[in-house]
């Protein structure tokens, strides 16, 4: 069973900015929610029950809409105001424990996964989840976490989660080249490498890495061991790659939806996306929708 994840808060935010100068791009909101609320709870639909938030002196606010605020949830009960109370109360349910970690300077994605190790430990597997992506699982029976986690169950080897993007946009991320056929979705194969933000003509194919990782805790030794790589930063996809020529690593094809909300148009997208099935705002948001679609 797998446990525990890790998810890297620590960094600056430039892409959001201005947005997030005094604000933790995490807690930013998608409707009513913050990003950092979704990607918790996408965490804990896929049965984990540790989330250890590795993090920065500046991000305090996420620390602290994960805890309890006596002073409001007092004032709410005075005033009866019942509904929002329980939304507060239920943010994280009561068997999921939010532990948070400092990374003292900014070394990269490989050094912030790191920085969680004295409490993953060198024996367990993990997951690592991006606070920038969404990842929606709207209308699938399980989330695609939780079919990364039944594939490294099954196989026994780390995952990569992965979608299928438009030839023409490989060179924006990190492209797997795989060891055989391409997987369908909700499967895994194994891959041969990651190569980063390749040239379009020189992709080895379309399956992009998009912020989801299932790896073993041997992965720690490997990243203590990784020499500093672009921008003088502890790169995860190196060490990725000795545990690919190791161990093995499967690229997990991904089933549900991604939405970038680390870049504006991708956190507008995601606004749109959430916001006409919410259940409360969502006829009416439609109804906008359709008023401004009139005015054009």
């Amino acid at each position: 069973m797998i446990r525990k994840a890790v998810l890297p808060v620590a960094g600056l935010g430039t892409r959001c900015l201005p947005a997030s100068k005094a604000i933790p791009k995490e807690m930013i909101t998608i409707v009513d929610k913050p990003v950092i609320q979704y990607v918790v709870e996408e965490a804990v639909a896929a049965g984990i029950k540790e989330i250890v938030l590795v993090t920065h002196s500046s991000k305090g606010a996420i620390e602290n809409h994960f805890d309890k605020h006596f002073e409001l949830e007092t004032t709410l009960e005075a005033k009866g105001k019942h509904e929002l109370l329980e939304e507060l109360r239920n943010i994280i349910p009561d068997d999921v424990k939010i532990i948070s970690v400092r990374q003292p300077e900014p070394l990269g994605l490989g050094h912030a996964v790191l920085c969680a190790r004295p409490i993953i430990g060198d024996d367990e597997p993990f997951t690592v989840l991006l606070p920038d992506v969404l990842v929606d699982g709207q209308g699938l029976e399980r989330n695609d976490l939780a079919g990364m986690i039944e594939a490294y169950e099954k196989n026994g080897q780390a995952q990569i989660m992965v979608e299928n993007v438009p030839r023409d946009m490989t060179h924006k991320y990190g492209i797997v080249d795989l060891d055989g056929e391409t997987p369908e979705a909700g499967k895994a194969a194994p891959m041969a490498s990651v190569v980063e933000k390749p040239a379009v003509e020189e992709a080895p194919s379309t399956l992009a890495v998009i912020g989801r990782y299932l790896l073993p805790g041997a992965i720690f030794p490997l990243l203590a061991e990784t020499r500093p790589g672009a921008g003088g930063e502890i790169q995860l996809t190196d060490a990725i790659d000795t545990l690919i020529a190791r161990e093995g690593v499967q690229a997990y094809r991904m089933q549900g939806a991604t939405y970038d909300c680390g870049h504006q148009l991708g956190y507008l997208e995601a606004i749109l996306a959430f916001a006409k099935r919410h259940p409360k705002f969502g006829a009416g948001f439609q109804d906008l929708m359709q008023r401004y679609a009139a005015e054009e």
